[in-house]
């Protein structure tokens, strides 16, 4: 006999509504809730007593619900603030907004995809399962392009979802626009008096705006900010009632882009001199903003005959891995070394970077040109040491914004005598980096045939037989590699800004899939493929991202590197039981994911994802891997579970 015990949505709404208000009373005080809903004491949804937050009132729960219908009178806007809004982020050419939809910004959300002939274009909506996923997308386009794209965050609850993903792309210094819908008529507890306030430590500059006018401008701040190096996100809160206000003849205002200050003149004529007489200069090129800052560093080394060190292998916007001279060169002897967004050389150009977490001021923190056989950080960077003198001094100013003055003053310097010497000089470097390279590769295949035919696969197989199949192609390797063991670092050609987007900023988990989607949405107008080299644990911090990569039919293959572990925490749980005498028998407890174990093939499936596997024997691996590398040519997203050995 079926009894009365159910409860239906909307019962259980508004209970649940009532419960998360409740806890949500320090980020909005009595009085204005009271303010902003207009009740008095002893109505629904009247302001509480103190110390608690109001349930909400049955038309919120009913919104929430989706319980409502349209009324019969609707106010006619005939030129929405959101669509202002809109044209100031097709105006700065911000490609794509991503988010989880959320009422606080319905009307923001209702021009993008209306607004503007066609609709839904630069910038296009794109849809995100969680808001932690829609900023990592942009923190992996910005990472691709040099440039931020847009999130979307969806009042207090969606900051708070979001906030680890804004805390990584601030630590990995990588440009995001993000706007926040703010609703005062809403849910308590969605609302909040200073809601930027919550990740205000880690984003670069926020504003709250009160009018229309102010929130155009803050928009377009936002953006720049992002864009001025220290390059970091921002974030703007935009009142839901600003997105619905009549714009009437309101004009946006024009946009000036920022000034990035360069070397000053003399300093710049003082390094071109330093190259141009040096018998043997070197370059130590670091992470760049952007690829025009790349080209740039380029000319200046074909220019003076440098040889150079990169980061490339480690992160984007560095010097090309395989340019000619790219390496130690013929002579390690350098009299003369500069340091672009590197330290230890006679002249380092350094921009400010992002200080501790609870400060809003910047400081250098020296990001380092990694030499060839030098250690370094994903991000960081360890600092190429050359032969430079330990008195050297960085020079307080952005390199790629430096490096126009100096390509200026070297070549007013080079006489046709010098270049004869510059030309001599570079063909002794391409020769000596080239047997260099040649020997390093040989040494890579030979030490990584070691347990080729092993199963579970090893990862350096996973690379060595990708290669083959992307060389030709124009590809970007979006995930982090430090856990698959990095080995595409020897065997893979890295020379295009966007070739390895290093790893997640602060080390935090669940960035994989998330980032290569957001390097996947800047790969797919411009016909690249993105590669996703990705660990299982990670994965499962954020799958609902591949349904993304499906709707939008993004050029994505990824590749589980399947261990059926959190395989750095075992280790470490069990050398520790070891050294305590322990034993090592139930190290696996809480560090592996097994009984059962986890079908990423049918999971991605699930989310329409064409995708094979689990594969385990070695032999099977290249011909799925071509299947894959074939779909995602044709703008198919594949995922292929192999089973492979710890790293």
């Amino acid at each position: 006999m079926k009894t009365n015990n159910s409860v239906n949505r909307r019962g259980f709404l508004k209970g649940a509504a009532a419960s998360a208000a409740a806890g949500a009373a320090a980020l909005v005080t009595n009085a204005e809730i009271s303010e902003a809903q207009g009740t008095g004491a002893g109505q629904p949804g009247a302001a509480p007593a103190a110390g608690s937050a109001p349930a909400p009132v049955p038309e919120q729960v009913a919104r929430d619900s989706g319980n409502v219908t349209p009324p019969a009178t609707v106010r006619a806007v005939m030129r929405p603030g959101s669509d202002l809004m809109t044209q100031v982020l097709k105006d700065l050419g911000v490609e794509y907004v991503a988010a989880n939809p959320g009422s606080s910004f319905e009307g923001l959300q209702e021009s993008l995809i209306n607004y503007g002939n066609p609709p839904n274009t630069v910038p296009e909506f794109i849809t995100a399962l969680h808001e932690e996923s829609a900023v990592t997308m942009a923190h992996g386009y910005g990472k691709a392009e040099g440039k931020p794209m847009c999130a979307l965050l969806h009042g207090t609850i969606g900051v708070q979802h979001a906030a680890m993903s804004i805390y990584q792309a601030y630590y990995d210094k990588t440009p995001v626009l993000l706007l926040a819908g703010r609703d005062d008529g809403f849910i308590a507890a969605h609302t909040a008096r200073d809601m930027a306030g919550m990740v205000r430590s880690f984003t670069k500059w926020d504003a709250q705006p009160k009018t229309l006018e102010e929130s155009l401008l803050a928009i377009q701040r936002a953006y720049s900010e992002a864009i001025t190096p220290p390059t970091a996100p921002t974030l703007v809160v935009l009142d839901i009632e600003l997105q619905k206000e009549e714009a009437k003849g309101l004009r946006i205002p024009p946009y000036k882009a920022p000034q990035i200050s360069g070397v000053d003149p003399t300093r710049a004529k003082e390094i071109a001199k330093g190259l141009v007489d040096a018998q043997n200069p070197r370059m130590a090129v670091g992470r760049l903003r952007t690829p025009q800052g790349v080209k740039w560093s380029v000319e200046l080394a074909e220019l003076v005959g440098a040889s150079t060190s990169t980061t490339a292998t480690n992160g984007p916007m560095s010097f090309p891995q395989r340019h000619p001279l790219c390496g130690p060169g013929a002579n390690t002897t350098y009299d003369y070394t500069l340091g672009l967004e590197a330290a230890a050389a006679q002249a380092s150009i350094m921009g400010p970077g992002l200080t501790t977490l609870l400060s809003r001021d910047t400081t250098n923190i020296g990001f380092g040109g990694i030499a060839p056989g030098e250690g370094g950080s994903n991000n960081r960077g360890g600092g190429g040491r050359g032969n430079a003198p330990a008195n050297a001094t960085p020079v307080q100013a952005d390199a790629e914004a430096s490096l126009p003055a100096i390509i200026e003053e070297a070549r007013r310097l080079i006489t046709a005598d010098k270049r004869r010497t510059i030309q001599d000089r570079i063909a002794k470097h391409t020769e000596a980096n080239q047997q260099a390279r040649i020997q390093a590769i040989t040494q890579a295949v030979q030490s990584k045939r070691a347990g080729w035919d092993a199963s579970p696969i090893s990862t350096a197989r996973i690379y060595a037989e990708l290669w083959p199949l992307i060389m030709n192609e124009d590809w970007c390797l979006s995930s982090p590699s430090n856990f698959s063991g990095g080995h595409h670092v020897q065997l893979w050609d890295h020379n295009k800004h966007y070739s390895y987007l290093g790893g997640q900023g602060a080390g935090g988990m669940g960035y994989g899939a998330p980032a290569s989607v957001g390097a996947a949405l800047a790969a797919k107008s411009r016909g690249r493929i993105v590669v996703n080299v990705q660990t299982d644990g990670d994965l499962n911090y954020a799958p609902g991202v591949l349904w993304t990569a499906v709707h939008h039919q993004l050029p994505m293959l990824t590749v589980m590197h399947n261990n059926r572990a959190w395989h750095q925490e075992l280790m470490f749980v069990a050398y520790m039981a070891g050294v305590r005498g322990r034993g090592t028998d139930r190290g696996h407890i809480g560090t592996t994911l097994r009984d059962p174990y986890i079908d990423y093939a049918k999971m991605a499936a699930g989310y329409g994802m064409a995708s094979e596997g689990p594969i385990t024997e070695p032999t099977k691996l290249a011909a799925a891997l071509k299947r894959g590398v074939d779909a995602v040519k044709r703008g198919q997203p594949y995922l292929i579970d192999v089973i492979t050995q710890p790293r």
